[in-house]
């Protein structure tokens, strides 16, 4: 077969499927046992210092890996003078950015030999193929060590790491496009025997950058770098994955990230759904690495089938008030609500309901979650009544007599002589006088500063009602109670 350089690969192909002599290779890798080599870039020339950064650094990726060991795709077709980069749009307000850590994982497959091969790492401002190369290292076996790696099937995160105390930084600016770019350049291979465009570099004798087995996410921030092969090829220089056709285009995402800080304004670090036991919660991507999940990309929401898996859970039916044992994806196709991972129909509860306490301290029910929390109220629990439950009394703005506020209940209020505003009065200080609003002049009814015949006016407009403007003691109705308290505060 006769093809492009370096290509992706079904993630289903197993490493028997591709002989030497192909130059298609997949390469199934299962690196238990993740490696790192961590190379520490200090600069050229002497001096002391660096740029001083007061933002958190952020971790920007286009893969799903865990970077912890796992399963992988090796590249076996990719050749030297190949690069693999990936691009990533930045909030504008945040560069000049400064470069912190470049990562790639590399894997062999069964190899027969230990495997040295030469690398360079490479950044842009913009796109590898329409930006700035900013700047490039590569490594000489001295200060920049060359990747080595034992025979057998393994892998290895190289890991670029910039001294934050070296000299010379890695700043990018801003090119108008708001994207960095940066990739890993095999230099030269252990052993690439014969011409790439006609037979790939033996799987047994070289190691390979890596995509990974979650599927093509990012087909346009995924870029390859190829060599010339003319009508035997697939195309010569950049193309994103997404200009590739299907035979020459990856089947997942390069594994590499790129760790950076802001030193213009400091970013909102974004978050997505992150799996994690079949269950689903909102994280940033460091925090769900860290906890051993499954990254499905910034701003990606949690819903239902976000980390289906295709397992069977409960699948309640509104209409009939049934249950079927469905995957989550199957479930909502059918009109049906799916429960949680792990829920059976035997165990979960398809149509709960039990009391809600209500903003104002009563109880009403039974209600559904739904349906309580949608009139503002607490839900209690499944099958829980209002016979059962206690729902605590409101608070709200409970006002002394030198305008200190606090939230209290209306017994509260009552005991420490503090005048109560109402459930779910604030003490907020909304028109930034120093005080709470709900504790503006008793009596003064229109705002104006002054207790005045204006209130007085108002206040007989509402008599008889329930309408709280007026109702200065809370109790339900304006009547000569609430009187007694405006001429109390009457302004001369």
């Amino acid at each position: 077969m006769k093809t492009s350089p370096a290509i992706a690969l079904a993630a289903a192909i197993a490493a028997t499927a591709a002989a030497d002599g192909d130059r298609v290779l997949p390469l199934p890798v299962m690196a238990g046992d993740l490696a790192s080599q961590r190379i520490v870039w200090t600069g050229k020339g002497g001096g002391e210092g660096g740029t001083a950064g007061a933002c958190e650094p952020v971790i920007a990726s286009r893969t799903n890996a865990s970077f912890e060991g796992g399963q992988y795709i090796a590249q076996g077709g990719f050749a030297q003078g190949e690069i693999a980069a990936a691009s990533f749009t930045l909030p504008a307000s945040a560069f000049p950015i400064r470069i912190d850590m470049a990562e790639m994982i590399f894997a062999t497959s069964a190899t027969t030999v230990t495997t040295s091969t030469h690398w360079s790492v490479l950044f842009w401002s913009g796109t590898p193929a329409s930006g700035v190369l900013e700047f490039y290292a590569s490594s000489d076996g001295d200060v920049l060590p060359h990747l080595v790696m034992q025979p057998g099937t393994n892998g290895t995160n190289v890991q670029f790491l910039v001294d934050p105390g070296a000299p010379e930084q890695i700043i990018i600016q801003d090119d108008g496009t708001h994207t960095v770019s940066f990739g890993y350049r095999i230099d030269l291979h252990n052993a690439q025997t014969q011409n790439p465009c006609v037979v790939a570099p033996p799987s047994t004798a070289n190691a390979f950058p890596t995509t990974d087995v979650g599927g093509l996410q990012y087909p346009a921030d995924n870029w390859l770098y190829m060599v010339d092969c003319g009508p035997l090829g697939c195309g010569a220089g950049w193309r994103r994955f997404s200009q590739l056709a299907t035979g020459c285009r990856p089947s997942g995402d390069w594994v590499m990230r790129l760790t950076w800080t802001a030193l213009g304004q400091c970013p909102t670090v974004p978050t997505g759904a992150c799996c994690v036991g079949g269950g689903c919660t909102q994280q940033t991507l460091a925090d769900c690495q860290a906890l051993g999940g499954t990254y499905r990309g910034d701003g990606v929401a949690c819903t239902a089938t976000t980390c289906d898996t295709g397992a069977p859970v409960a699948c309640c039916f509104a209409s009939t008030g049934g249950c079927l044992s469905l995957s989550a994806s199957n479930c909502l196709a059918a009109g049906g609500s799916p429960g949680p991972a792990g829920s059976t129909c035997a165990s979960y509860n398809c149509n709960p309901l039990g009391a809600c306490c209500m903003p104002d301290g009563t109880c009403a029910g039974p209600l559904s979650p739904s349906a309580c929390a949608a009139a503002g109220g607490t839900y209690k629990g499944d099958n829980s009544t209002c016979a059962t439950v206690s729902c605590p009394p409101p608070v709200g703005a409970a006002c002394f007599p030198n305008g200190f506020c606090l939230l209290l209940t209306q017994a509260e209020a009552q005991t420490a002589g503090a005048t109560w505003r109402g459930a779910g009065t604030t003490c907020a200080d909304g028109n930034g006088d120093g005080s709470a609003d709900a504790c503006a002049r008793l009596g003064d009814l229109n705002g104006d500063g002054r207790v005045s015949g204006a209130d007085l006016g108002i206040l007989l407009g509402d008599w008889g009602s329930a309408l709280q403007r007026s109702d200065l003691n809370r109790d339900g109705t304006v009547n000569g109670s609430d009187l007694g308290l405006l001429l109390g505060e009457w302004s001369p």
